[in-house]
């Protein structure tokens, strides 16, 4: 225990020898320095921390903020005279470096080389391929599906057509009594053609509303979207009907729908556009309110449409539409002789109108498809897909013809395309849906057998016809691995080359793959696949590269690189998961048996007070085994609790682990394999800190004070401190 001696100054004793006389001895005080002050004292002596390192070739190493180093400030100093390796925590990333559209910003990177050389102080660049701190929005834009905008052009699309002229009330209805709904004679419709709806108010009402035609149509309608209203209307008397926007009939929203419409004694077209919005939508059901005045309304053509902007949705396409009127023999011919082809008079076509397209077999053929006419089409069926096919077609004798599945005409690939078709001696329609199977696919022909009954056949209007799921709608087509593959190689090129071009003056080892293992199975790659909280800068490069991603990595972080770097791969927890330890190293082996180039293994080592320090005494012999360069990557030591809370035990025993830690890693790692230590934050965690928030995990305090750790450090590096 150090003590203060204070000794009494010789005025002091005068005065008392000649008040007494007494002979008197000078008395000796002493007061005991605290411990603490004694501590503190004995660590301030410290020499700086790169003064305890004896190897020049050891790399002491601390993680930095970019932007605090570059600032010049304190931190600036005390990375300068304590170590000769920095990793920047975040700036040298691809999230921090790689733009949203592909261009990399290196200003600061560059400035930070720049600081750091005029310091003799070399940077490890951190990290090249990693699956977070990644711009992944950026990375996802580059395997985005191609969308092809809808081709179809916006539309008016119908959702409700009412013309009067059968008795089906479906779409319309009345309140009763005081809308009475009838039809008008035939020929007093609109434009004096077929009937209209006669509704007639018999009185005036006290409320318009309680005379109300109700029209209906299919859709709801919604926010934002475009409604028409096109119909005929007149009424006996000059009248005017609100129109109000209901959800069903009888289900009142708003007070206006469509305006306000005039009738007047002759028939007058109505056309008006409307935008839905909140208080007229989620409604079916226009209601004309009649009861301001008694008299008959007539309503002819009532439609209502829904605008469409990509056009029609999912519908039939033709494929061939074949009339034979002209001389055009697209979509047809025959397999020759037994099948000959010809035409009818204009005016012999189906129902009379045009000509036809005359097929004769002029003998029965000892094999059906010995006469067939193909009929072709420009699309190749896929599985799943459906088809149809309509023609009118008679024969000068009853006959039947099977419909084979061909690739091309005479490429026959299946008896049954569209099934037996039966042709009698009067024209007949001919519609055949079909779903396409696997042996139906990939074919783009029907063939006609007819060779069982020696006739002509006759054929018109042949129209062949796909229903596009699609139509309407942006065509969405996904990226092949390969295509995402290569993509993905480009772009990693160009960061690699990037990065590591504005770095190379003063960069001389790199974290090129960080943290691949999977911490579920250590001998396997980490994936994101099935991955439901997926953050924002998350990407998995190896799950579309593969295996090899990390293999491309290294092969162009030598490319790119300084010919003496060294070139690391990283993880985590490898003191915690042996088995993450030993995966790590089988694929260090896999990586080089493609070709690259692996220097060094780096262990994060983030660890507590209560880390096994048998698994980290097992960890270093397992990485010293494999005779690459080893480093401890990120060394931090949490102690349990926030740094408010932090009692003089727990730092003093977060000493002891640095120093074990330090100890450990020089008695077991070979001199020749012994890269470095980095402290992953020097100094206490801030609260707002994303890494180990208020935690007491550094060698100074946030004040930038010595702590014990500081002195664990030291000894761990072969100091002798403590005299």
């Amino acid at each position: 225990m150090k003590s203060i001696n204070f000794k009494m100054i010789p005025a002091v004793v005068a005065a008392l020898c000649l008040a007494s006389c007494a002979e008197m001895e000078m008395p000796e005080y002493s007061v005991e320095k605290p411990v603490s002050i004694q501590t503190q004292e004995q660590i301030d002596g410290l020499q700086n921390l790169k003064s305890y390192v004896a190897n020049p070739n050891f790399k002491l190493g601390a993680g930095v903020s970019m932007g605090s180093y570059n600032n010049l400030g304190a931190m600036h100093m005390l990375a300068n005279t304590n170590f000769g390796e920095l990793t920047a925590g975040y700036a040298m990333k691809h999230g921090a470096v790689v733009q949203n559209d592909g261009s990399l910003k290196l200003d600061a990177v560059s400035e930070f080389v720049e600081n750091t050389a005029k310091n003799e102080v070399s940077i490890y660049g951190h990290t090249l391929m990693w699956h977070a701190n990644q711009n992944a929005t950026f990375l996802n834009s580059t395997i985005a599906p191609t969308i092809i905008p809808a081709s179809s052009a916006p539309t008016w699309e119908s959702v409700l057509d009412l013309d009067f002229e059968t008795d089906d009330a479906s779409g319309y209805e009345s309140n009763g009594d005081s809308a009475i709904l009838s039809f008008t004679a035939d020929g007093e419709g609109a434009e004096a053609t077929g009937r209209a709806l006669k509704v007639t108010n018999p009185a005036v009402q006290t409320d318009d509303w309680r005379s109300q035609l109700f029209v209906t149509f299919s859709e709801v309608t919604e926010v934002g979207q475009v409604y028409k209203l096109e119909m005929d209307v007149k009424a006996d008397v000059n009248a005017s009907m609100a129109t109000q926007a209901q959800t069903n009939p009888g289900g009142y929203k708003h007070w206006n729908f469509f305006g306000s419409i005039s009738a007047e004694t002759e028939w007058k077209h109505i056309s008006v556009e409307v935008t839905i919005a909140d208080n007229t939508s989620g409604c079916t059901t226009i209601a004309f309110n009649l009861g301001n005045t008694a008299t008959s309304y007539y309503f002819d053509n009532v439609e209502v449409f829904k605008f469409n902007e990509n056009g029609a949705g999912p519908d039939w396409e033709d494929l061939l539409d074949q009339s034979f009127e002209t001389e055009d023999a697209t979509g047809y011919q025959s397999n020759g002789d037994s099948a000959v082809l010809g035409f009818t008079a204009d005016g012999e076509g189906a129902e009379g109108s045009g000509r036809a397209l005359t097929v004769t077999n002029p003998a029965v053929q000892t094999d059906d498809w010995k006469s067939q006419l193909f009929v072709t089409f420009p699309k190749k069926t896929e599985v799943g897909e459906k088809y149809k096919l309509e023609m009118d077609v008679k024969a000068d004798v009853n006959a039947s013809m099977a419909t084979q599945a061909q690739t091309s005409p005479g490429g026959y690939k299946h008896w049954n395309f569209f099934g037996s078709i039966a042709a009698e001696t009067e024209w007949k329609h001919i519609a055949v849906e079909v779903t396409i199977a696997d042996n139906t696919s990939e074919c783009n022909t029907i063939a006609f057998n007819l060779g069982n009954t020696a006739t002509t056949y006759y054929f018109d209007n042949v129209v062949v016809s796909w229903f596009n799921e699609e139509a309407g709608q942006d065509i969405i087509i996904e990226r092949t691995p390969e295509e995402k593959r290569d993509t993905l190689t480009y772009h990693l090129d160009k960061w690699v080359s990037g990065i590591m071009e504005v770095s190379k003056s003063n960069t001389h080892a790199w974290d090129v793959v960080n943290e691949p293992m999977d911490d579920g199975n250590p001998y396997e790659l980490k994936t994101g696949v099935g991955k439901a909280d997926m953050a924002a800068d998350e990407f998995y490069w190896q799950d579309y590269l593969g295996k090899d991603y990390a293999v491309q990595a290294f092969k162009m972080a030598e490319m790119y690189g300084n010919p003496d770097d060294v070139l690391f791969i990283n993880d985590y927890n490898l003191e915690y998961n042996l088995d993450k330890c030993k995966g790590i190293i089988e694929y260090v082996k896999y990586i080089e048996e493609q070709g690259a180039r692996v220097d060094g293994i780096g262990t994060q080592m983030h660890i507590s007070l209560d880390s096994d320090k048998t698994n980290i005494t097992e960890m270093f012999k397992l990485l010293a085994a494999t005779g690459k360069m080893i480093k401890i990557s990120e060394l931090d030591i949490g102690v349990g609790v926030q740094t408010t809370e932090a009692t003089e035990e727990l730092l003093l025993a977060q000493e002891e682990m640095y120093k074990f830690v330090l100890e450990q890693y020089f008695t077991i790692i070979p001199q020749a394999q012994q890269y470095g230590i980095t402290i992953w934050s020097p100094t206490d965690s801030p609260e707002n800190s994303s890494w180990r928030a208020g935690e007491p995990i550094g060698l100074w305090t946030e004040g930038l004070t010595r702590k014990p750790a500081y002195r664990g450090v030291a000894e761990g590096l072969g100091g002798n401190v403590m005299n």
